[in-house]
């Protein structure tokens, strides 16, 4: 069971982020607030961490309303872009990353190749390669 004080600690703690300030708004000692401000912030941290993620999850529909609104009316084609991107991306439709692979064979005979082919795949049975090849 909290504490009136306690329950206005965490309110003021997720409002302002200052463990010693918001201990003072609580209505505790300024003479003690620094060192209540910092129990009560280890003591709390569940309840704390709990209404952070409720204010974030409630100021979710109007951060994505903007995106909208900058996707539909920004004067400036980066910025409607980026705000594309943006929720494409949160939606989970996030582009693929690129992967550039250079294969080299130097100089190496067919024979090489084969014998290098047969060693990462495992099999002897590769096809025959075509005579223009060799």
């Amino acid at each position: 069971m909290r504490t009136e004080k306690q329950e206005l600690f965490i309110e003021a703690y997720c409002s302002i982020g200052n463990a010693t300030k918001a201990a003072i708004q609580a209505g505790y000692s300024e003479k003690t607030a620094k060192q209540q401000g910092h129990v009560l912030k280890k003591r709390l941290h569940k309840e704390i961490d709990e209404l952070i993620r409720k204010r974030v999850q409630d100021a979710v529909p109007a951060a994505f309303n903007e995106l909208s609104s900058l996707v539909q009316n920004a004067t400036s084609e980066q910025v409607r872009l980026a705000a594309a991107k943006d929720i494409l991306d949160r939606a989970g439709f996030k582009p693929t990353d690129k992967v550039e692979q250079k294969i080299t064979h130097g100089e190496k005979s067919t024979d090489e190749l084969r014998k290098e082919l047969e060693a990462l795949t495992g099999s002897t049975e590769i096809e025959e390669i075509p005579e223009r090849l060799n």
